[in-house]
């Protein structure tokens, strides 16, 4: 009987530390896999490994920050891939037209409108945020489609400042992390500092409670949703120019992984927990997880039953073990 309250009391501990830094398992995790990448292949672990690892685990990481902060909310952003490859590819056909910087300032428009309708219809239609981001993502991939036919014959290119920022390295480091870091630094300070954050994880707690304290709401969702579309505009700026080959489908790939990447680093998708911290690791996490399966020479298939139920592994182990506490 002692044995077993005493096996409780520590599981609880485990679960109230967890609580307290959730991050900690995950680089404990992440530290796990590149030693594991590292037994698999050794010598692969160096320098130009981890940059390049970096330097696609900012795309992703850039496009979960959108899950995450709605997510917080207790909502969901389907529709940010899309957003983000109308942006890119907008850009892309502009730039002979307008210039690059024109380009650029005219892409990021449709995007932030895409979050603008969605804030509309998830805080004022008060459509769920799930059936409401999904539609128009299918309706902005259909108008794409249509964009496409009028542009088709101006061709496309990508400035040469994005390129650079997508693919070039300084001094070892991946230029991306000139946008990154003040942008993740943005985020983290902005969630927990600014009474917009904590609206966020007051809405995602108790948003009856939060509308009875004299906070609309659906000021809150409009803010958010636009936030969240202009964040994937300029995360398809970034992944065209890693990529340099604009298509009509060209960040959908990163749709459902970004949505891991905030689930795995520890944001509830029933709102009121999470933060920015856990999604950036969760991004190195699947970053570095795909390497791995990668050299495993997995077929397309097993790659993605792997790569599900590791994700659903994690996620299950993890919110167990910070729920015992």
């Amino acid at each position: 009987m002692n044995a077993q309250a005493e096996t409780l009391t520590t599981t609880q501990r485990i679960g109230r530390f967890l609580q307290a830094y959730p991050i900690v398992p995950l680089i404990v995790l992440l530290a796990v896999l590149v030693g594991a990448l590292e037994v698999m292949r050794p010598g692969i672990v160096n320098e130009r490994w981890i940059a390049n690892t970096v330097k696609f685990a900012i795309p992703l990481a850039m496009l979960a920050a959108c899950q995450t902060l709605t997510m917080l909310t207790g909502g969901i952003d389907l529709s940010a891939g899309v957003a983000a490859t109308v942006s890119a590819f907008v850009m892309a056909t502009q730039v002979s037209i307008l210039g690059p910087t024109g380009a650029i300032l005219v892409s990021l428009l449709p995007a932030i409108a895409i979050g603008l309708v969605n804030g509309f219809g998830v805080g004022i239609c008060r459509v769920h945020p799930l059936i409401m981001t999904l539609g128009t993502g299918l309706i902005a991939t259909g108008c794409l489609q249509v964009y496409q036919r009028f542009v088709i014959a101006t061709g496309s290119s990508i400035p040469e400042a994005l390129a650079w920022l997508g693919t070039g390295r300084t001094w070892g480091f991946p230029n991306a992390l000139l946008l990154f870091v003040p942008f993740a630094a943005l985020i983290l300070w902005g969630q927990r500092r600014m009474g917009f954050g904590r609206l966020l994880y007051a809405l995602g707690d108790n948003e009856n409670a939060t509308r009875l304290s004299g906070v609309r709401s659906w000021q809150v969702y409009l803010a958010l949703y636009a936030l969240s579309g202009l964040i994937a505009g300029i995360t398809g700026l970034l992944y065209v120019g890693l990529i340099k080959a604009p298509s009509l489908s060209l960040v959908n790939p990163l749709m459902l992984p970004s949505v891991a990447a905030a689930v795995i680093g520890g944001t509830s998708i029933f709102g009121g927990r999470g933060g920015y911290s856990g999604t950036i690791v969760g991004a190195l996490i699947l970053t570095v997880l795909g390497t791995m399966l990668t050299l495993l020479q997995m077929p397309e298939g097993v790659r993605r039953i792997l790569f599900g139920g590791i994700i659903l592994a994690v996620t299950a182990i993890y919110v167990r073990l910070t729920e015992d506490g």
